[in-house]
């Protein structure tokens, strides 16, 4: 649907306006100038904050207006989402739980609150006035928090400390809904001696920097792709280089994704028992091998339950599992049948994803071959997976968004007492610096003392990283060091 603004502030205000038009209507786009489905802003700010919008929608005008007591930028903000949120309720009838909060982090902002020392009560009460979010959001937030804190204590203690992020590109085949670096590993298996010697001159080098500045390493995360693509040898080299190069003293957990069943075998889960791995994934996403199938997911749902059973043998005792809502087809049955195969295998942790179309993937290029349930349907359907979390005592900790998520919903998290992702909630709660090696390996670089994020992404393509591998491991050492300099002025 196209929407159109005539402002002189449309380029600041184009995505945050768009963005909230996306939680109404698929594929909403905003243009300047006039047209049908016209936009009117105005903004006053004088002494406080008044902003009034005007819509023109499928022939029905709506007015509304909000304010807020402060005059800088972020209150208009909340004003003008307000206003529209309000509108686009009315006409759609269709409610958003989370308010005006657009962003992948939502308990980044309670968080804030929290070590600034407000109540919870305060917090939930500042959400739902300025933000409008609902009360079941909030409750979710307040009792997530809660679970962070009680898995990491120190949560806001750890930003001189860092992460490490390994990426492994590899996979048996690309998932119709997955962007992430996943090369078919028959296809690219002659890349991967040369991605080897580059991730290994990575890990050297930089476990070198940490050790020289004298920086504690909380948690390692092999990621991809799946990192069990690669055999068993290649797969103990790269481990034997982890524990060479970093000092593995204060490392609190050790997670490698074994996400695609059909690249476990002995031989890697030999290699993960003896370096004491005391976290994977094995994600069946369904536990319908039709869906399986029409996904590009090339293993059965027997394979998911026999490497379970067999990643036990081997001594994995804290196995994640994921499931994804919405998938093409699959209807509130295919999820209880999933619900129901999670609980026979009872693993430490299960993440439910609700599907969300991503601009470069198969599925949303041909959106005509991927049917998915109706928005109320997707609602029904994850609050399913709810009340199966709290009746089998999986406790959620952590959470996070996407954009074209279906229902507006979330991903969330959820482990046994004990149990939760370290990793995890880290890299959602951004409290420190993420370290990423590998190919297409995000660095997520976080000042300790002032906070300020800054990205650097390695190559997502084997052959442009297996030429480069060099000159980004040392551009990331000038920017570690640049970061670090700074914190020490």
């Amino acid at each position: 649907m196209k929407f159109y603004l005539e402002h002189d502030q449309f380029e600041q205000l184009q995505l945050y306006i768009r963005n909230i038009l996306n939680l109404y209507f698929e594929d909403a786009y905003l243009f300047e100038g006039q047209g049908d489905n016209s936009i009117t802003i105005n903004i006053n700010q004088e002494s406080c904050t008044l902003v009034t919008t005007t819509l023109t929608i499928e022939g029905t005008t709506y007015t509304q207006r909000a304010e807020r007591k402060q005059a800088d930028k972020r209150a208009m903000k909340q004003a003008l989402g307000e206003t529209l949120i309000e509108i686009l309720t009315a006409h759609t009838g269709i409610t958003q739980s989370w308010g005006t909060l657009t962003g992948i982090r939502p308990l980044k902002l309670y968080h804030k609150y929290l070590k600034q020392g407000h109540s919870d009560s305060a917090i939930k009460q500042r959400l739902k006035r300025d933000y409008l979010v609902a009360d079941d959001k909030l409750e979710l937030m307040d009792r997530i928090t809660k679970t962070q804190l009680n898995a990491l204590p120190d949560l806001y203690e750890l930003e001189q400390e860092v992460s490490i992020y390994i990426g492994i590109p590899f996979c048996p085949t690309k998932c119709a809904y997955c962007t992430f670096p996943a090369y078919a590993i028959q296809v690219h298996k002659n890349d991967v001696p040369e991605f080897l010697v580059g991730l290994l001159y990575e890990i050297e080098h930089i476990g070198e920097w940490l050790k020289a500045h004298d920086i504690k390493v909380t948690s390692i995360y092999f990621g991809g792709g799946t990192p069990t693509s690669i055999s068993a040898q290649d797969l103990k080299l790269l481990l034997e280089a982890v524990y060479t190069h970093f000092d593995m003293t204060h490392v609190r957990e050790l997670t490698v994704e074994a996400g695609r069943p059909d690249t476990i075998d002995e031989a890697t889960l030999e290699v993960l028992n003896s370096f004491d791995i005391n976290r994977i994934s094995i994600n069946p996403q369904s536990f319908t091998d039709e869906t399986l199938k029409a996904i590009g997911r090339h293993h059965s749902v027997q394979e998911t339950i026999d490497k379970f059973k067999l990643s036990r043998e081997y001594h994995m005792n804290n196995i994640n599992m994921d499931l994804i809502i919405g998938l093409p087809n699959e209807t509130r049955k295919e999820v209880i049948h999933s619900l129901n195969e999670t609980k026979k295998l009872n693993p430490e942790s299960l993440t439910v994803h609700t599907l969300s179309f991503k601009t470069a993937s198969e599925m949303t290029r041909n959106k005509s071959k991927y049917p998915v349930a109706a928005r109320d349907e997707i609602i029904y359907m994850m609050n399913l997976t709810k009340t199966f979390a709290e009746q089998h005592d999986y406790i959620p900790y952590y959470l996070y968004r996407q954009k074209n998520i279906l229902g507006n919903l979330e991903n969330i998290g959820y482990s046994k007492a004990g149990e939760a992702s370290l990793y995890n909630i880290l890299i959602m709660e951004e409290v420190q610096t993420i370290i990423g090696i590998g190919c297409g390996a995000s660095s997520k670089l976080i000042h300790p003392e002032t906070g300020k994020i800054e990205n650097y992404l390695n190559p997502k393509d084997p052959k442009s990283y297996n030429k480069t591998y060099k000159d980004y491991t040392h551009q990331k050492i000038d920017k570690l060091n640049l970061l670090y300099d700074q914190k020490d002025k």
